[in-house]
């Protein structure tokens, strides 16, 4: 059964850093595309960032380029987000999300196969 579980959101105040994990299991990590999503209390959910099976290539959205930082240890099968300079506005729920299929659209919610429950990042001003 696949599984992702996020961790390491919390509480910040506003130019603090915050790293998230995802862990995955189920299946070979190293197979798929990763991406992190966002999502706010009445927004949709959006691009965040992603990595390619490697590591090799990574893409952000430009809000959090130069300030977010994707990674991956695919011998942990676990999936990073460093995030530096957090604003009050990037509070929201922060999914990590799976795809085989690395062709198309990477920045849209659909064509992923699964998603991890969220994790919760609260900026405080």
């Amino acid at each position: 059964q696949v599984q992702l579980v996020e961790s390491g959101g919390g509480l910040v105040q506003a130019g603090g850093s915050l790293r998230l994990s995802c862990a995955a299991s189920g299946r070979t990590f190293s197979s798929y595309f990763m991406a992190w999503f966002r999502q706010a209390p009445g927004k949709e959910r959006e691009f965040v960032s992603a990595i390619t099976r490697s590591g090799a290539t990574t893409h952000y959205a430009d809000v959090v380029k130069g300030r977010f930082t994707i990674s991956r240890d695919n011998a942990k099968s676990t999936v990073y987000l460093q995030m530096n300079s957090l604003k009050p506005e990037e509070t929201a729920v922060y999914y990590c999300a799976e795809r085989l299929d690395c062709s198309g659209d990477y920045n849209y919610p659909r064509g992923y196969d699964a998603w991890g429950q969220g994790t919760q990042v609260t900026v405080s001003s």
